[in-house]
Order: C-alpha cells, then sequence, then structure tokens
C-alpha cells in the first residue's frame, strides 16, 4: 500500500521475460509476492525454456491468479519477449524485472508514490549487486539524477530492474530484435515521448551478476552489440561508432564508480 492514502494505487504491469531460470526465477516471483504494494499483475514471457522454468512458474500462477505467463512459439531473446508482456499488459505504469533479479519488498509502493506525486513518465532507482547464490557483494549502482534522450545516447546507466513508465500517457512500446543492449533501446523510445527520466535516489533492487572477467572476445562483442543498438536506431554509421565509443566508456566507467555500502 501507499504510504499516502490520498495517492491513487492504480495497476503496474510487471514485464519478465525469462529463459531456462530454473534456478532463480522461483526468488524472482517472491520478491514481486511480497511487494507491500498489491495492485500488481506479473506477466512472464518464457522464451521456450527447455528446463523447469515453466513448470515453477504453473505452479505460481495456481496460486496467485495475478501472475500470467505466456510462451513465445518461436525463439525470439529478451526483446521479443518483452514486447510481448507491453503487449499483454494491461497497467498504468509499466515495471521490469528480469527473471534472475529481485525487488526489495518496498520497490513498487515508493515508486508508484514517486511518480503519481510528482507527474513523472518515467523513473528509475539505484540498486546493490548480488553473486550468483544471492551473497550481497556490497556495492551500489548509482543512476543519474535525471536523464534525456540525447544524454542516454552518449551512454546509459538505468537499470532494467529499476525503470518504470507510465504507459497510459506514453503508450506500448515495441523495440526492433536486439540480443543485448535491448532495455537500451527500450529507454530511448521512451524517453523520445517523456522527454525527461527522473531518479527516486533509494537502493530498491538487487541484481545479480556471474563471472564478470571479461576476455578479449567477449569486449569486441560488446562493441558489436552496442554498435547494432545504435544502427537499429537508424543513425549513420559514423554516428553509430560514435555513440558506441562513448557508451562503452560510460559502461566501463560506471562499474569502476560503483558505490560500496
Amino acid at each position: 500500500m501507499c504510504e499516502n492514502d490520498s495517492i491513487e494505487k492504480p495497476l503496474v504491469s510487471i514485464i519478465t521475460p525469462c529463459y531456462n531460470a530454473e534456478m532463480y526465477i522461483e526468488e524472482t516471483i517472491q520478491s514481486v509476492l511480497a511487494q507491500s504494494y498489491e495492485n500488481w499483475e506479473m506477466i512472464i514471457v518464457d522464451d521456450i525454456s527447455t528446463d523447469r522454468t515453466f513448470d515453477i512458474i504453473k505452479g505460481y500462477m495456481k496460486a496467485d491468479n495475478r501472475i500470467s505467463c505466456f510462451q513465445l512459439k518461436q525463439k525470439g531473446g529478451a526483446s521479443i519477449a518483452r514486447n510481448k508482456g507491453i503487449k499483454e499488459s494491461k497497467g498504468k505504469y509499466v515495471a521490469f524485472l528480469d527473471s534472475d533479479d529481485k525487488w526489495k519488498s518496498d520497490k513498487l509502493m515508493k515508486q508508484v508514490l514517486f511518480m503519481e506525486t510528482n507527474n513523472y513518465l518515467f523513473t528509475y532507482h539505484n540498486y546493490e549487486l548480488i553473486d550468483e547464490k544471492s551473497v550481497p557483494l556490497n556495492k551500489l549502482r548509482m543512476a543519474p539524477a535525471s536523464i534525456t534522450y540525447k544524454r542516454a545516447l552518449i551512454g546509459c546507466s538505468i537499470g532494467c530492474l529499476s525503470a518504470m513508465y507510465n504507459q497510459a500517457q506514453i503508450g506500448k512500446i515495441e523495440i526492433k530484435r536486439l540480443d543485448k543492449r535491448n532495455d537500451d533501446a527500450l529507454w530511448f523510445k521512451i524517453l523520445k515521448k517523456a522527454q525527461k527520466g527522473y531518479l527516486l535516489n533509494e537502493n530498491l533492487a538487487l541484481y545479480r551478476i556471474g563471472n564478470q572477467s571479461i576476455s578479449s572476445g567477449s569486449k569486441l562483442k560488446l562493441l558489436k552489440y552496442h554498435y547494432k543498438l545504435y544502427r537499429n536506431q537508424d543513425f549513420m554509421i559514423l554516428t553509430s561508432l560514435f555513440f558506441t565509443c562513448t557508451n562503452v566508456f560510460v559502461y566501463f566507467w560506471n562499474k569502476r564508480s560503483e558505490k560500496a555500502i
């Protein structure tokens, strides 16, 4: 529930793409069930998992009708899964939570209150890091106080698990297929309509990271994914290369700037 009873309690649609997530999907769902804000729907989109992911989700669907799951007919990756989730969503607000991440129990309550009170169209917050076993790494990733579309092009440090936008005013968003950095493509589209995004300066979620060592091959792939992100925005080759360089610089700068907690 919101702290202020005079604030409307609109429906929030939570979009969760998943693929072979049997190790973590229960923790993710349980973090949604633990929310103090209760007016939500959780739309899970399964990208043809080959493990027990869908069976686990079905158990939660039987226990709580706010949880639903759609299975893609052919493999499409996280971008296509998010598109499907947004298409099926009914909420005034849309929030994003990947299948291995978790929210703190007051995340939705605080973020909805923040948006309703200030009439913001797009918001995000800080979040902390955990490892594959959910052990806290005592590191906090900070986001900028505000961000515009042009600023996001240079380098975007909005965590997918932290973002929420006003679908009632912005409308449904759809992006081209992109296997990596597809969340940035979402923020670009949203910011074009919202004009500006705003930080709720609190730590409200837990982001799971695996092995963070980056090989030379991985660095080349990182460059390729960023370049494709900008080409998908219909930028020319030189412009895409420029933004690729600035974005990779910001990516590594943000990692070095993680705050100890």
